[in-house]
Order: C-alpha cells, then sequence, then structure tokens
C-alpha cells in the first residue's frame, strides 16, 4: 500500500475559523477526514501532521524516510522563508508536492514566493480542499510510475 505523509504549517489548526472567505468554513479535522476518504478509496494511507513549529515539521519530514513513500506538504507561512524545511525535504530525496488552499499567485507579492517548490515534483494551489486531493493523486502518480 502506497503510505503518505501530508503535512499542514502554521496556522491550519484554525481552518474554518480563518479568514473563511479566503480559505474556506472547512475545518482541518473536516479536510482530513475528506482526504483521507479520498485516500482510502484509491488504496492509499495517508498519516497527517499539523504543527505550528517549524522544528516538528522537519523532524516529521526526517522520520518520513522510513515511514512512507512519498509527503504532501502546505507549508503555510514556512513557504516564503524556511530553508531548513526545503533543506529537509532536499536531504529525504523522497516525491514531495507542495499544496495550497488559495491561489497563492493571486495574493500578495510576498505569498508568490516558494522556497520550497524549487525541491518539490511541483505546487498546486487554489482549489480549496482539492488543492490536497489533487496533491495525494500527483504523489501516488510519482510514487507508482
Amino acid at each position: 500500500m502506497t503510505k503518505i505523509l501530508l503535512l499542514h504549517g502554521p496556522n491550519l489548526n484554525l481552518l474554518g475559523v480563518r479568514e473563511p472567505s479566503v480559505y474556506g468554513h472547512m475545518t482541518l479535522e473536516q479536510m482530513d477526514a475528506l482526504i483521507a476518504k479520498h485516500a482510502e478509496s484509491i488504496g492509499v494511507e495517508v498519516t497527517a501532521i499539523q504543527s505550528n513549529f517549524e522544528g516538528d515539521l522537519i523532524n516529521a519530514i526526517h522520520t518520513a524516510v522510513e515511514k512512507v513513500n512519498a509527503i504532501v506538504i502546505n507549508p503555510g507561512a514556512f513557504t516564503h522563508y524556511s530553508y531548513a524545511i526545503r533543506d529537509a525535504i532536499a536531504a529525504v530525496k523522497m516525491p514531495t508536492v507542495e499544496v495550497h488552499l488559495s491561489n497563492v499567485h493571486c495574493r500578495e507579492e510576498f505569498r508568490r514566493n516558494s522556497v520550497i517548490a524549487p525541491v518539490c515534483a511541483g505546487q498546486i494551489c487554489g482549489f480549496g480542499v482539492y488543492s490536497y486531493i489533487l496533491g495525494i493523486e500527483a504523489a501516488v502518480h510519482l510514487v507508482r510510475k
């Protein structure tokens, strides 16, 4: 069975409350349940972790090598400046897909720059929770090809 680590960065624990006009009304728990249901339907096991702490996400990436086949990550604000997360992804040499709920390229200028994207297979953004579904699909494709 294909196993995917799903990482949610800072402030994603506030989904459903935080700027619903941008991020929607679905909570993180509801979103994770929808993603898990889709993953199960395609024979994939997803382990979801959310943290507001950079080190927690880095540790999860480091240990992913022994546990999963790919990573799907929404680094949140770390997208724009976390060279530590970027370096962790590069170090594990594992298929990784960056996702975002909103279309970061249509928002504030600072959100358009990702230091994470260059070490990922690709970036999917702007489709709400379906960015994650598409990210899971892309990760599965990378693992199975």
